[in-house]
């Protein structure tokens, strides 16, 4: 591909490990940011842009691309200020999407590549059961509700204007620079705080934003990958006892789990009002990445153990 790569979020957590291995690789991008990222590169346009919503003039910025690679979202919100979550969710997330994919697709883009995130089909399976790209969808936030209501949007946007469309719904992404949750459960096991996590069977997908990124350029050269929804993870999943126990083998350290009933877990964590965190330690979900690997023949560069070993890396700590 001769034309340019347009790269939206590239600021953000998986935008940037995606513009990072592109420019590396050789490509030129074009990365518009509210603020200027903070790598130079000869490769690289860093336009600055005032706000996503649909009222931003990419049309400029789309004259000479030939994909555009959507990583920029609204993200999900663990503690909700805003009145009324959704509309501003779909502000961001379906009409400046849209609004986007739209000028791309006058602009002659031949290619758009939607980061979507598996809350579009839920926030759990049963053991054993994986979610599949048939599933009916089955999101339970305004953040999952948006991110489907942009897929359907987008898919409209292709078969209207023979744009091609590839639509990607990772779970937990990892990696370098990883905050929020992942982050703290690193802390945890880098302190050798005990936890009472020695019991838990569950099962959950989790993708290294390494493997994420490969499948991102995987796509964007595949044509089968056009017009189609992917689900993608490490193709092992694990649990909660298992990655804290894959986290400390990466740290070097020892893993201080004691055993508790998960029942009795849950128990607490009604009382204490946490069950959202009890959920994600107790619960599974996990997704089927069958499609990717037989429609497109993708398999994942990266073990859940080679993954963590480059989060925790010594160059990575600051990040962490």
């Amino acid at each position: 591909m001769n034309q340019s790569i347009l790269i939206t979020g590239a600021s953000g957590f998986v935008g940037n490990a995606l513009t990072d291995t592109m420019l590396d690789a050789g490509y030129s991008l074009i990365c518009p940011t509210r603020q200027p990222l903070v790598r130079q590169h000869p490769g690289l346009q860093n336009p600055q842009i005032s706000s996503l919503d649909k009222q931003t003039d990419w049309l400029p910025l789309l004259q000479h691309v030939g994909a555009v690679i959507h990583c920029a979202a609204r993200v999900h919100v663990m503690h909700e200020t805003v009145s009324d979550p959704l509309s501003v969710f779909r502000s961001v997330n379906v009409d400046a999407t849209v609004h986007l994919a739209q000028q791309a697709a006058a602009a002659g883009v031949k290619h758009f590549i939607f980061l979507s995130s598996v809350k579009v089909n839920g926030e759990s399976t049963q053991p054993g059961y994986a979610f599949t790209e048939q599933d009916v969808a089955a999101q339970h936030d305004p953040y999952g509700l948006s991110k489907l209501e942009a897929e359907k949007a987008l898919l409209a946007v292709g078969r209207k204007t023979g744009m091609a469309v590839t639509i990607i719904r990772p779970p937990l992404v990892y990696g370098p620079g990883v905050k929020a949750n992942f982050q703290s459960m690193l802390q945890w096991v880098r302190r050798g705080i005990p936890l009472p996590l020695g019991s838990i069977c569950n099962q959950r997908s989790l993708v290294f934003v390494g493997n994420l990124v490969h499948f991102i350029l995987h796509c964007l050269y595949h044509p089968q990958a056009r017009h189609e929804i992917f689900q993608i993870s490490d193709g092992q999943d694990l649990s909660t006892t298992e990655l804290l126990e894959n986290c400390a083998v990466a740290l070097k350290t020892k893993s201080r789990l004691w055993k508790v009933s998960p029942d009795l877990l849950t128990t607490f964590a009604k009382i204490t009002g946490k069950q959202a965190i009890a959920q994600r330690l107790c619960g599974s979900l996990q997704v089927d990445i069958s499609k990717a690997r037989n429609l497109l023949g993708w398999n994942p560069p990266f073990s859940v153990a080679e993954g963590l070993a480059i989060t925790v890396a010594p160059e990575s700590e600051e990040k962490v």
